[in-house]
């Protein structure tokens, strides 16, 4: 027996000629770890509600047929009231010719929430697909003394029940072995009641045949809500792992950098002292390793973020994030189901703006786009670093807080409140709000989370971030090399401006002055120099629209190009070429300060707006976007210069 998976996300899936399944459940059910049990697919998956919202396909081989998994996003109730929902609706509807719909349906339900969980069943069985029960946490419903017997639960159901505890083989061999008949699996002789007294008649009619008992009150859980969720502690307790989260990302990172640093440092030697072509040693020392190499220099950093993010899903701390922003969100005219898309954001924005089709109010979903992209995402962490680097000490601190995670921090804050203001604002540019439409927040049991499914997770991030710059970064800094290298000027071109053409660093200078690429810095530089940016922060600023991180990559190509053997001392000690500040420090306090800012507010990603096309269904809202995070990004970072320059 062996699995293997294929996924897609939107759109009509292909046809196949074999078995068709559906994932059904409520969210935070257990219904995407199954599928990537089933599959071998790692679709995202988190102790709290609202992960699951693309349709993603997977392909498990049984007994010689292939079983086509289609993991639905987590509802309530079949009555859709947001987009993902409506997805649902529309595969288990026979009629629906826009979506094809499952031979049948794997049902997840929550063992320690039954009660509420058989509720959707009932309409779930009320369209007449075949159903197969799977019942997900039986074993923590038996750590908190509850109880249900399987097979009685099934005669009561009228259908297949089989449990499926997380790590053990044989759930899944016989739930495989029910997969691949789905025609087989019996039928309610009646189907449930429709009308909500009925419902709740036949619901304890169940529980009571199947012999449920109530698991006992998480004595554990309740003790630690006590102080998470309290609205002053809880937000104290909040800010604090925040804190601990960015001295983690500096202190534990540092070492781990800096052998990567000392690692490309000596490949930039070793390529020197091997390659006597004066181009290819270019290309290899600048691009490669100047360039991608310095933007691989981050990924320590990376790996910590996503380490640290799975586990705080994984133990379900961030549904308690949740349930304390939703006060916050309602501040911001909008509701807790914002304040998941926006945390996906920290990620990255894509996801985060995909995740806005939990909301289900269009102008909500609208608001919450404008602002997702101002959330810190991963990828402007090389950027943060590199910047905070060039000027905060890494020895400066308080105790055991460093300076440098200090003002990691302060930036992640500043992106979050932003990113809230900006939905605020464009909340109250919409429409009025209408009826209030219901938002269900579960709260689920503290976990501890597999380590496999927390590896998985950060290994998928780091190969989504060497993939990014194998094949993004990568393209785009061949391109810059090359503008950074031409024209090619000879011999009498050198003697004229009145360079040595055997002193490296000399060409080198020149020929990086008179490049193409510096042509379109300086063509820019009306709109950047009261940033105090030269042509060589211009030209990494427009080279990061296609990724934040090459502007990391520019500026390692740059300072390899006049120093191969020690990068960030090059950069400290750039000086402004032309202009009123000629021969002075490039990296001064106050231009970092107006960088930082400036990827702040930016929208320097055509991914993001890419995304935004797709879910807003037209270009204008995000030419919106850009327009208006470009002019708040430039006026922030002009007024940061300015208010640096007088403290100092």
């Amino acid at each position: 027996m062996s699995t293997e998976g294929l996924s897609v996300e939107g759109g009509t899936p292909a046809a196949y000629d074999d078995v068709r399944l559906a994932l059904v459940g409520s969210p935070n059910a257990g219904k995407t770890t199954l599928f990537n049990a089933l599959t071998g697919l790692r679709a995202k998956t988190g102790n709290y509600p609202g992960v699951t919202v693309s349709r993603y396909e997977g392909v498990c081989e049984v007994e010689g047929r292939r079983v086509v998994i289609e993991d639905l996003p987590g509802s309530y109730s079949l009555d859709p009231i947001s987009p993902d929902e409506q997805v649902l609706a529309q595969v288990l509807d026979p009629l629906e010719t826009a979506a094809q719909t499952p031979q049948g349906l794997l049902v997840t339900l929550d063992a320690t929430t039954l009660p509420r969980s058989l509720r959707m069943l009932a309409q779930v069985l009320r369209t007449g697909l075949p159903v197969c029960v799977v019942l997900t946490f039986t074993d923590e419903l038996a750590r908190r003394q509850g109880a249900v017997a399987e097979s009685a639960l099934a005669r009561a159901l009228g259908v297949p029940v089989v449990s499926v505890t997380s790590g053990r083989r044989s759930d899944l061999i016989a739930l495989k072995e029910l997969m691949v008949r789905p025609e087989s699996w019996a039928l309610p002789a009646l189907p449930p009641p429709d009308a909500p007294a009925e419902v709740s008649s036949w619901v304890t009619s169940v529980l009571s045949a199947a012999g449920f008992r109530l698991p006992e009150i998480d004595l554990r859980t309740r003790r630690v809500d006590a102080i998470l969720l309290h609205p002053l502690w809880g937000t104290l307790v909040f800010f604090a792992v925040m804190i601990a989260f960015f001295q983690v990302i500096f202190t534990v990172a540092a070492p781990l950098q800096g052998a990567i640093e000392q690692f490309f440092g000596w490949l930039g030697t070793l390529a020197g002292s091997h390659i006597s072509n004066g181009v290819v040693r270019s290309f290899v020392a600048d691009a490669l390793l100047g360039g991608v190499g310095g933007v691989l220099v981050f990924l320590p950093q990376i790996v910590l973020l996503f380490l640290m993010i799975a586990l705080l899903e994984g133990t379900g701390y961030m549904a308690r994030a949740a349930f304390l922003m939703d006060r916050v969100m309602a501040k911001a005219g909008l509701e807790g189901r914002a304040f998941v898309a926006l945390l996906s954001s920290v990620a990255c924005a894509v996801p985060g703006i995909m995740a806005t089709r939990t909301l289900p109010s269009a102008r909500d979903r609208i608001a919450t786009m404008m602002g997702a992209p101002l959330m810190t995402c991963s990828a402007r962490l090389p950027v943060y670093v590199l910047l905070i680097g060039l000027v905060v000490d890494p020895d400066a601190g308080w105790g055991p807080f460093s300076a440098q995670g200090a003002v990691m921090f302060g930036l992640y804050v500043v992106g979050a409140v932003s990113a809230m203001a900006a939905a605020w604002v464009f909340s109250r540019l919409g429409r009025s709000r209408g009826p209030l439409l219901p938002f269900y927040m579960e709260i689920p049991p503290y976990r501890i989370p597999s380590a496999r499914s927390v590896a998985l997770s950060v290994i998928d991030a780091a190969k989504s971030f060497l993939r990014k710059v194998g094949k993004i970064i990568l393209g785009t800094t061949v391109v810059l090399w090359i503008l950074l290298n031409l024209p090619t000027h000879s011999l009498g071109d050198l003697q004229r401006a009145g360079v040595d053409p055997g002193d490296e660093a000399a060409v080198s200078a020149y020929v990086l002055d008179h490049s193409y690429a510096a042509s379109v810095g300086h063509a820019v530089e009306p709109v950047f120099e009261p940033l105090g940016f030269d042509w060589r922060i211009n030209i990494g600023v427009i080279a990061s629209l296609s990724a934040r991180e090459v502007f990391v990559a520019t500026l390692g190509q740059v300072a390899s190009a006049e120093n191969p053997d020690n990068p960030q001392s090059a950069l400290k000690s750039m000086t402004v070429a032309d202009g009123p500040r000629q021969g002075e420090a490039l990296f001064t306090p106050s231009v970092v300060a107006a960088l930082l800012v400036f990827f702040l507010f930016a929208l320097q990603c055509m991914s993001t707006v890419g995304a935004m096309r797709r879910e807003s269904g037209s270009w204008r809202w995000p030419a919106i976007a850009f327009g208006y995070m470009f002019v708040l990004a430039w006026t922030m970072a002009w007024c940061a210069r300015l208010a640096v320059e007088a403290l100092t």
